[in-house]
């Protein structure tokens, strides 16, 4: 009997594979780790920008640039598209809304007419530019909500093609990482105290980290007002992604009412839902976190898994960019991506004194 089991559990064990994404999310995973790394050496580094300069790199070394390409490829995208969406889901626990109205109404009405001119602004200038497919969507959006984390969540929506959401990420990240450096130098030459200083980097600054990284120079009275306005810019990711779906679908059944028969159906079948999944997530979980059930340790552990998530999400953005092929429209990119930061910097730094 013994005998006679053993061959076919051997072609068992011989016939088995791992799944597609598992050496990818394993690379990912390893980039996290060195990401934290990075992090706990270098604390002025968030986690989120060393796993997406990580990713790049490991995009072009020579050691490995074809894993990054082959084998790990389907799960680096796995980590990037799915991954990123459990991520923003989580980062709903970090809003309040008793903490956004305790801002007041004006701060709320300042941070809606900077997101505005920000993503209105630069969407248009990219477009003028001639950048590719929907570059300048997402960094529009990148610039004027939540970094990397509002490019991941209008791509979904978008259908965009990965290139152009990691050369977005990628610009996104360099210019928060550098503001890092430049805003805190600006902040006595501006003549702003540090709750001013705080509220200029929450409505200025693309990530949350890079948010928490810059206004903490100031101490921590700029660090609270710094969070809170930043994270009225992150309640805003919900109402934008509805209303591209919107307009993808209304494209969509334009596309349908031209077609015919089989073309037709399937223009219908691809229409985006109005509020994604992961969006009712995110709504979900600041509605959680408003009524003050959750503790704090439930807070933290889930503020961990938020960040670890969107670290390898931006681990597999990274590893998307191809630095070779940014050199047909580098240049336009990195106009783009300055003057939107002068555009941020200046529409926030004009409402910050006006209402304070």
């Amino acid at each position: 009997m013994t005998l006679t089991a053993a061959p076919g559990r051997a072609r068992q064990a011989a016939g088995w594979r791992p799944p597609a994404t598992a050496y990818g999310l394993g690379l990912a995973a390893a980039g996290v780790a060195t990401a934290w790394g990075v992090h706990r050496l270098l604390p002025a580094v968030p986690l989120l920008t060393a796993a997406v300069v990580l990713g790049i790199v490991a995009a072009h070394l020579p050691g490995a640039r074809g894993l990054v390409r082959g084998v790990c490829r389907a799960g680096l995208s796995f980590a990037g598209k799915r991954l990123m969406r459990l991520g923003i889901v989580l980062l709903g626990l970090k809003l309040s809304l008793n903490d956004v109205l305790g801002l007041g109404w004006a701060t709320v009405a300042m941070v809606l007419g900077v997101v505005a001119a920000t993503f209105c602004g630069t969407w248009w200038l990219g477009r003028r530019m001639g950048l590719r497919g929907d570059q300048p969507l997402l960094i529009a959006t990148g610039y004027s909500i939540c970094g990397a984390s509002a490019i991941g969540a209008v791509s979904e929506v978008s259908e965009s093609d990965e290139r152009d959401v990691a050369t977005s990420v990628a610009l996104v990240t360099l210019c928060g990482t550098l503001a890092i450096a430049v805003l805190p130098l600006l902040q006595h030459p501006l003549g702003l105290d540090d709750v001013a200083f705080g509220r200029w980097v929450g409505a200025s600054v693309h990530d949350v980290g890079q948010v928490v990284a810059t206004a903490q120079t100031a101490g921590p009275a700029a660090l609270g007002d710094a969070v809170l306005v930043k994270l009225v810019r992150v309640a805003l990711l919900a109402p934008l992604v509805a209303a591209l779906a919107t307009s993808v679908r209304v494209r969509e059944r334009a596309k349908a009412a031209a077609g015919e028969g089989t073309a037709a159906g399937e223009a219908a079948k691809r229409r985006p839902p109005l509020v994604p999944l992961f969006v009712l997530g995110f709504l979900t979980m600041t509605a959680l976190r408003s009524t003050d059930l959750l503790s704090t340790a439930a807070l933290d552990t889930a503020a961990t898994a938020q960040e670890l998530l969107l670290a390898a999400a931006l681990f597999g953005l990274g590893s998307a960019v191809h630095l070779p092929s940014l050199t047909r429209t580098g240049a336009r990119v990195a106009a783009l991506g300055l003057c939107a930061w002068v555009v941020i910097a200046g529409a926030s730094y004009a409402g910050v004194l006006l209402t304070t």
